[in-house]
């Protein structure tokens, strides 16, 4: 069979994956995307019209989401006791002595994570790129917040960001797209809290559309944006850059396609990908630049699967960075009943949002910042079957009636905060449990050292503050990552840097020693921010990454 020769082969659909593909096929190269999940169509595939949208969160589709194993969690402390997740009913979410590992949040299928998520688009905090220099923590990042601002534009055109007129923390050298969004009656409530404490509440950026904009309608404000979005007025990745390039000559998708093996050559080159079709059949691909966007659990072990002769202790792994510095989601979410009705259902789920922690030395005795926001929808506190189960105890004609005094009082505060890099936590390859193809799979060591938990101690003792200025004086749940691992946002397995030794690629995103291998996804984060949403500076990342791309290509440097 004759060899089909690509200008670039990307693993993976997501933020970064998709980004890099538009600005490619936009430059004029041939591109191969290639997916391990499924296409989502928002006409038909979401569940909100349906009198299952409420137990069908996301609808994960077949083929499922790759495997994944937890190594040993750590034992937690009685000083603690007060940042335990629980609900009144039923007490703690997780009754034993140990971290629980809970789950790694993700969707596999064209446009990845992008697909579920609640559509925050922040750019990073510019003093959150510089935590080794100034606080003695993580990593730098090997370029400046001003480098990548243009791409940060770039990104937020493509996808329809909302946002407020001023950005004091990030320096802007434009407007967002689209004004804000109107504030929710539950937004105004939380206002007036956050504002007795002395606090700034200002409006959300969101790649939600709060008016028509490039052919897709504006946001309903139905609050369901983690179920999937039919209206497509949620800026996902494949109604974005991905639906911008579908029907491209230059650019194919290929779905339900599993990357087993990257195929490392002579001369320091990638030479083709392998991967293994719906029906098990293995091909093979052939390219000039291969392009890693599987996300900071699954990029590290597609890499160390891929060993060979010429890279004997796995792919990009010769500084045997590869997996380390993982950092996750540290989060906090308090719930409690407000004295009125709210309709706390409606509106978007983070339409505002407090940055007053978000810098690395805003929180007293504790490095690296936090964020808060609404946190109704992120709680899954939307439906008459959570607040059966979760808000209101009981059963029968008195269950009944609590339910409709309550319902739609629900007000929940959201903190996530900032993420710092221990040896404790890493990515590695599971000798024991196997995949369907009979690899193995990534195995998560995650572990929260003194400082993550003071943070989260932080972030739970000023929600139940905030909720208590709200006129909230009945907490019925509280969820936190002190006991239990439950992460959508996950980074720095691959971290970016210039030297080799501490790092996995450079500053263009290229693997330091291999030529025409690049990384666009979270992996490649030094550091995590204060709090902020990461899917804008993994797009940003990724078109800066694809003009190198080109520029290397043009040069005659690829092949």
């Amino acid at each position: 069979m004759k060899k089909v020769f690509y200008d670039a082969v990307i693993v993976g659909s997501g933020a970064g994956g998709g980004a890099c593909a538009w600005a490619l096929v936009n430059q004029g190269l041939k591109v191969l995307i290639l997916e391990a999940g499924p296409v989502y169509n928002p006409d038909s595939d979401y569940c909100l019209e349906s009198t299952e949208w409420e137990t069908k969160r996301f609808p994960h589709k077949e083929p499922g989401s790759l495997p994944y194993s937890f190594g040993p969690m750590q034992e937690l402390s009685d000083e603690f006791e007060h940042i335990r997740s629980w609900n009144h009913s039923f007490g703690r979410y997780n009754p034993s002595n140990k971290r629980m590992a809970w789950k790694y949040h993700h969707v596999q299928g064209v446009g990845g994570s992008t697909l579920h998520f609640t559509g925050e688009a922040h750019r990073l905090c510019p003093q959150s790129m510089h935590m080794q220099s100034r606080y003695g923590v993580s990593a730098d990042w090997p370029i400046t917040y001003q480098e990548l601002e243009p791409f940060y534009s770039n990104a937020e055109k493509i996808v329809g960001v909302a946002g407020p007129n001023s950005d004091k923390l990030r320096p802007r050298s434009e407007p967002y797209p689209l004004p804000q969004h109107p504030s929710s009656y539950t937004s105004q409530k939380l206002a007036i809290g956050f504002r007795k404490l002395g606090l700034n509440w200002t409006a959300n950026s969101l790649a939600i559309l709060s008016k028509p904009y490039d052919g897709r309608p504006g946001c309903n404000y139905c609050m369901n944006c983690n179920r999937g979005c039919p209206r497509k007025d949620k800026g996902s990745v494949d109604v974005t850059f991905l639906h911008k390039v579908r029907n491209s000559k230059r650019c194919e998708i290929r779905t339900e396609s599993r990357v087993i093996n990257i195929q490392a050559g002579p001369n320091d080159r990638v030479t083709a990908v392998q991967y293994s079709d719906r029906a098990g059949n293995v091909h093979e691909v052939f390219g000039q630049a291969f392009i890693i966007a599987a996300g900071a659990i699954h990029t590290p072990r597609l890499l160390l699967l891929s060993k060979s002769k010429f890279a004997p202790a796995g792919l990009a792994n010769d500084s045997e960075q590869v997996g380390k510095n993982f950092m996750e989601t540290i989060g906090w979410t308090s719930s409690g009943i407000y004295p009125s009705i709210l309709g706390s259902q409606r509106g978007l789920p983070s339409d505002g949002i407090c940055w007053d922690y978000n810098l690395p030395d805003s929180i007293p005795n504790v490095i690296g910042g936090c964020r808060f926001a609404a946190g109704t929808a992120e709680a899954d506190l939307l439906g008459p079957i959570s607040y059966a189960t979760r808000v209101v105890s009981g059963w029968g004609k008195a269950h009944k009636q609590a339910m409709r005094k309550i319902y739609g009082r629900v007000l929940c505060v959201n903190a996530v905060g900032e993420s710092l890099s221990n040896p404790k936590s890493f990515i590695e390859l599971d000798a024991q449990k196997k995949d369907s193809l009979g690899l193995s799979t990534a195995k998560i060591n995650s572990y929260l050292d003194e400082n993550e938990i003071r943070r989260i101690e932080f972030m739970a003792g000023k929600s139940r503050e905030i909720l208590d200025a709200c006129g909230v004086n009945e907490l019925f749940e509280e969820f936190g990552t002190y006991d239990i691992f439950s992460s959508t946002h996950v980074f720095g397995t691959c971290r970016m840097g210039k030297n080799w030794q501490s790092s996995v690629v450079d500053p263009f995103c290229r693997v330091h020693r291999w030529k025409n291998l690049f990384i666009v996804d979270a992996s490649v984060f030094p550091s995590t921010g204060g709090g902020e949403a990461p899917s804008l500076t993994i797009e940003a990342l990724a078109l800066r990454t694809a003009r190198y791309i080109h520029d290397l290509a043009n040069r005659k440097e690829l092949s």
